[in-house]
């Protein structure tokens, strides 16, 4: 990754699904083994970031399901 990427990719990701994306990526270029140590470091701290975004998202997305699930959600049934 060189270091104009890794510039531009410390923003804060648009989305949970871009997060994702550059995590996926950020992932199979440290498993490549072909960083520098640098490189593989500095690629591992995004990782980290990425990784506690996506989790955030995930938890405020938990969070709203279970307020729709206690009050304003009533069971599905068939008829």
């Amino acid at each position: 990754m060189p270091k104009a990427a890794a510039a531009k990719t410390s923003a804060q990701p648009t989305s949970y699904e871009a997060a994702l994306q550059e995590l996926e990526q950020l992932i199979a270029h440290i498993e490549s083994g072909q960083l520098p140590l640098e490189q593989m470091l500095t690629g591992y701290q995004r990782a980290a970031e990425l990784l506690a975004y996506c989790r955030g998202k995930l938890d405020a997305v938990q969070e709203q399901v279970k307020v729709l699930d206690e009050g304003t959600l009533s069971p599905w049934t068939q008829d």
